[in-house]
């Protein structure tokens, strides 16, 4: 929508008085990327970028490992090439994580170059979010102008899901980054149908998929449409430069997988997350279309579901009940919807400012209107499929949505600025930011005794800065005094908008976050996440927030506020909701102060107890255990004279023992302690050579009903397909290996069976 330079009073491009010459003359009008860089632009952008990464670092050792289950894998890969190749969970190469491994390669070239540490591996995380902002500000600026892009890159950085994720070693950092690059590839490729910026696209979806599966791929179907239909050149060449994006997606996704599939399953890491060792169920189901439906083999939800049919959350089986609102919802609204109303209002008004435009190369309208057409092709797509699909969803998957958001934001802003004087355009812009000051004031009272002087300061900001936008659009033109009422309104508004999420990623940023299961911001009525939850650290206090799958409403509540206003200091009081994983019958056990309460479960035939999902002394299914000394100790003595210095049930408590001593620790059944791997023979062949030195137990908690151990209790394990055989593997070295304490955990040193025994 850019044409020449901004007068001094407006901070965005608009209609300059040589638009009518421009027009008359054939010139094409100069654009926010020709036109000369106002003087602040530069400072203002590289104190954006400053301040991201002074947002992102902060305090970032206070989440330590953060997810030790990825941790314990960026770990491996430093040790072992092949653990990095395959992105396997041990340096004994046993088992895979669930995911491809292109979101770990940063992370362990990291440690491989400065050594294992916190540090090490979330800084990666870090710089790429300060590199998201960097291409989400490059991509608004070469069609809205410098002011515009700013307004951009400030709304994505102040996003709370984004403060959190870029401080956590989750695939979702670099998804999210990569996601931003395709969109602007593609812009960058309808700005005169260049065939090199849409190839470069597809392979950086391919890289994508290498990170996220097909998540990766929500995205394409509005950006392929967009391009087919909007690029100024003949439907011949568009459709041919799209099968060459193609082809360079596959072979830049497709190259892992092909060398994975043709490995012999004999001499490479399990699948994790698969029931059948293969990547392809890998990405079609448990990560793929099981995410939509909710059928996925072998997660904690999956036995919930079969069994109950919708589960107790409603239209979302157990994770959540689904429909339009979902990412308004008590749990979600404060990760990402703070300016998601205001971002589908942009887009609408963009695309009505800019309908009119011609398809033609020099026209400036038009590439405005495919920037709303792109930013808000991937807002819809992503956000209806996030808002519906009945799998496994966290609230931290927003995060990719986060971008999309920020964008139409910024340049909603920019059109509407330019149409002020319009009396249409004005009540837009102007009831925006009342509602947007409205739904802040809303958020902020989710959170009990949350700063609640900002509620009420936001909410009086936003309908000031409101009417002063209406009436200064309504002032004389070319009046100094209007001019400046505009300014200071628009200023205001700005202000009111961003001081919310600002306040929720100061509180991110202020206490740790680690687990499986991790939300932005403070403990809200109403929040209940998926199964299990989130460990967050402060003060050396520890509690837990979230629940199982069809938990309670108001699982968080009652969480002190501390150090920021929001800081968990002792985590919720009391025991936490209980679920059934696995097709058991809920059940909560009774709890202390700071969240020491869990979940416990009966296993239902066939099934196992719910109640390893928060950790304890014995570890758990979604936060492992904290190894102590002495086990650290064990676990080092002779290490190198064995494969595996032990193997424990379940991903987070094995890795908890790997980060711990620095030595590979077999994950026996992958993250939900649910894939065939290893098989009971298998393992017993591995104990035989003399390869696995322990097998680390379970030493606290009950019997589930009919389907023998909790997963806590003993040496059991979790059920449902596959889990079967983690339990075998456990009940056979109950019975042929003697137990030891060390530091609170019960060993079995499978070097040394019981007499009688093999």
């Amino acid at each position: 929508m850019t044409t020449a330079v901004p007068p001094l009073d407006s901070p965005f491009p608009e209609r300059g008085p040589n638009a009518a010459a421009d027009a008359a003359t054939d010139q094409a009008p100069a654009t926010a990327a020709t036109a000369p860089r106002p003087r602040w632009e530069r400072p203002a952008y590289l104190a954006l970028l400053l301040g991201t990464a002074a947002l992102l670092l902060w305090n970032l050792s206070a989440s330590g490992y953060a997810n030790s289950f990825y941790s314990a894998a960026v770990q491996a890969g430093s040790e072992s090439w092949k653990a990095f190749f395959f992105g396997s969970s041990d340096a004994g190469n046993s088992i895979t994580v669930d995911k491809p491994p292109a979101a770990l390669w940063p992370m362990a070239l990291s440690v491989r170059l400065f050594g294992l540490g916190s540090w090490q591996i979330l800084v990666p995380q870090a710089l790429m979010g300060v590199g998201t902002t960097a291409v989400l500000y490059a991509a608004v600026r070469r069609q809205f102008g410098p002011a515009a892009a700013l307004l951009s890159g400030v709304t994505f950085a102040l996003t709370p899901v984004a403060a959190l994720m870029f401080r956590f070693n989750n695939p979702d950092a670099l998804l999210t980054l990569l996601l931003t690059v395709t969109v602007y590839c593609v812009l960058r490729a309808l700005d005169g149908a260049h065939t090199k910026w849409l190839v470069l696209a597809g392979a950086v979806i391919g890289l994508a998929f290498l990170t996220k599966t097909l998540q990766a791929f929500v995205i394409l179907p509005p950006l392929a449409l967009l391009y087919a239909v909007c690029a100024p050149t003949r439907l011949r060449r568009r459709l041919g430069q799209l099968l060459l994006a193609g082809l360079a997606m596959v072979v830049a996704g497709g190259w892992w997988v092909a060398i994975v599939e043709l490995w012999p399953a004999g001499s490479r890491p399990y699948i994790g997350g698969s029931q059948n060792n293969s990547f392809l169920e890998l990405t079609l189901g448990y990560n793929g279309l099981g995410r939509i439906s909710g059928d996925e083999v072998g997660s904690v939800g999956s036995g919930a579901r079969r069994a109950g049919g919708a589960g107790a959350g409603g239209g979302g089986g157990g994770w959540g009940e689904t429909g339009i609102d979902r990412l308004f919802s008590a749990n979600i609204g404060g990760q990402i919807s703070w300016l998601l109303p205001a971002a589908l209002i942009m887009l609408v008004a963009g695309l009505v400012i800019t309908w009119r435009a011609r398809r033609a190369t020099d026209s400036v309208e038009s590439m405005a209107r495919a920037a709303f057409l792109a930013w808000g092709g991937c807002l819809l797509i992503t956000g209806l499929i996030f808002s519906y699909m009945q799998g496994i969803f966290h609230e931290y998957y927003t995060v990719a949505l986060a971008p999309f958001v920020a964008a139409l934001v910024g340049m909603g802003v920019a059109v509407l600025w330019e149409e002020r004087g319009g009396l249409a355009a004005s009540l837009t812009l102007s009831a925006t930011v009342a509602l947007t000051a409205w739904w802040s004031y809303a958020l902020l009272g989710r959170a009990s005794g949350y700063l609640p002087w900002l509620r009420w300061t936001v909410l009086a900001a936003g309908l000031l800065a409101a009417a002063g936008l209406l009436i200064g659009s309504r002032w004389r033109p070319g009046s100094r005094t209007g001019g400046r009422l505009l300014l200071g309104a628009a200023a205001l508004g700005v202000g009111a908008a961003l001081a919310g999420p600002f306040a929720y990623c100061l509180t991110t940023v202020d206490s740790g976050r680690s687990g499986s299961i991790v939300t932005a911001g403070p403990a809200v009525a109403g929040g209940a996440g998926g199964p299990g939850g989130m460990r967050f650290k402060r003060a050396g206090a520890e509690g837990f927030r979230g629940g199982f799958p069809g938990g309670p409403q108001g699982a968080t509540q009652g969480a002190p506020q501390g150090g920021f206003p929001g800081g968990a200091q002792g985590g919720p009081q009391g025991g936490m909701p209980g679920g059934a994983p696995q097709g058991g019958q809920a059940g909560a056990a009774p709890g202390g102060q700071g969240g020491q309460g869990v979940p416990g479960a009966a296993g239902g035939a066939g099934g196992r107890g719910a109640r390893s999902a928060m950790g304890g002394p014995g570890g758990g299914l979604l936060n492992g255990t904290k190894a102590s000394a002495e086990a650290t100790a064990a676990l080092r003595a002779n290490a190198g004279g064995y494969t595996w210095a032990a193997a424990a049930v379940g991903a987070q408590n094995a890795a908890s023992y790997q980060l711990a001593s620095g030595e590979p620790v077999m994950p026996i059944g992958g993250f939900n302690g649910s894939d065939p791997s290893p098989t009971l023979a298998k393992f017993q062949e591995y104990v035989k050579a003399g390869k696995i030195h322990y097998f680390i137990g379970q030493n606290d908690g009950g019997t589930g009903a009919e389907g023998g151990q909790g997963a806590r209790g003993g040496a059991g394990g979790p059920g449902g397909p596959g889990g079967g055989t983690s339990s075998a593997i456990a009940e056979w070295v109950k019975a042929g290996f003697k137990a030891t304490t060390i530091g609170g955990a019960t060993f079995y040193d499978l070097t040394a069976p019981v007499s009688g025994t093999s």
